[in-house]
């Protein structure tokens, strides 16, 4: 069985990740208080203590914190990446980057893994630097707006947008831009085939469908029988005015994904509801 060193094994995606695959590969998680991966003495210690033969680094600073501190988004998706890539290098086993659409600017869509990336949040330029970091040295896979049933320590868009109808509260959601929501078990399952069929490339593991953020609210609110009537429409420089931006048309999509089927948005719902037992 194939050993795989994972960082960010307790966040949104990584735990589902080890979840659903435990069965099929033997995972080492680190989580930070085991590793601080901008400490390169601490990552040297650490990997080279280990048996493994993957290592999928997953953990991140993320989205919302990045803007406010982007001293330490570029020390922990940078840095941090650069010195676990140095050690699996020197070991001469495979690495994983989970990077994110949101390296593209949104202007000039769609965007497939030969686009060239040009980020315009702290959030985005930080992961793109780890991504130039790793240039043929590993492999890098873009994920995009992923979401899952149940997480008790995160919720992520489409649980918080459900939580919020079921509370009956009006939401104002952008409807002239677009976005791919992506289900995690889709993300694991492709993980699974890039794990057993490593090769240091690009890839993009997304959802189907790109749709704008109102629509994706509508879409919720119709599969979970909730009141779509709340849900208001607004423009992208109207709900970004005082806001750091993302990328406005960040319609993702894969060209080399001939692996494994990814579901729609609504397919991927309805599988939630049955894993949710609300069917």
């Amino acid at each position: 069985m194939k050993k795989i060193v994972i960082t960010g094994a307790t966040g949104l995606v990584g735990s589902r990740v080890v979840e659903l695959l435990s069965d099929k590969f033997e995972f080492i998680p680190l989580a930070s208080k085991d590793m601080d991966i901008t400490n390169k003495d601490s990552v040297h210690s650490v990997l080279n203590g280990l048996s493994y033969d993957l290592v999928l680094h997953m953990a991140a600073y993320t989205n919302t914190k990045a803007e406010n501190e982007e001293e330490k988004a570029y020390q922990i998706n940078e840095t941090g990446t650069q010195n676990i890539l140095d050690v699996v290098n020197s070991a001469k086993k495979e690495f994983i980057y989970i990077s994110t659409d949101f390296v593209f600017d949104g202007e000039k869509p769609p965007y497939v893994e030969t686009s060239i990336p040009h980020p315009i949040s702290t959030y985005g330029a930080s992961k793109y630097a780890g991504e130039k970091k790793i240039g043929t040295d590993g492999m890098i896979v873009r994920i995009s707006y992923p979401y899952r049933s149940a997480f008790g320590p995160k919720k992520d868009i489409i649980r918080t947008l459900k939580t919020l109808l079921e509370a009956g509260k009006a939401l104002t959601m952008v409807n002239d831009s677009l976005m791919v929501p992506t289900f995690i078990d889709d993300i694991a399952y492709g993980l699974e085939y890039l794990m057993n069929n490593y090769s240091r490339e690009i890839f993009h593991l997304v959802g189907k469908d790109a749709m704008s953020p109102f629509a994706l609210a509508q879409t919720i609110a119709k599969t979970f029988n909730l009141n779509g009537s709340l849900v208001g429409k607004t423009t992208y420089d109207e709900y970004f005015a005082n806001k750091p931006k993302g990328p406005r048309y960040s319609d993702i999509r894969s060209e080399k994904n001939t692996f494994y089927a990814m579901h729609s948005f609504e397919e991927g719902l309805h599988i939630i509801k049955n894993q949710l037992n609300l069917l």
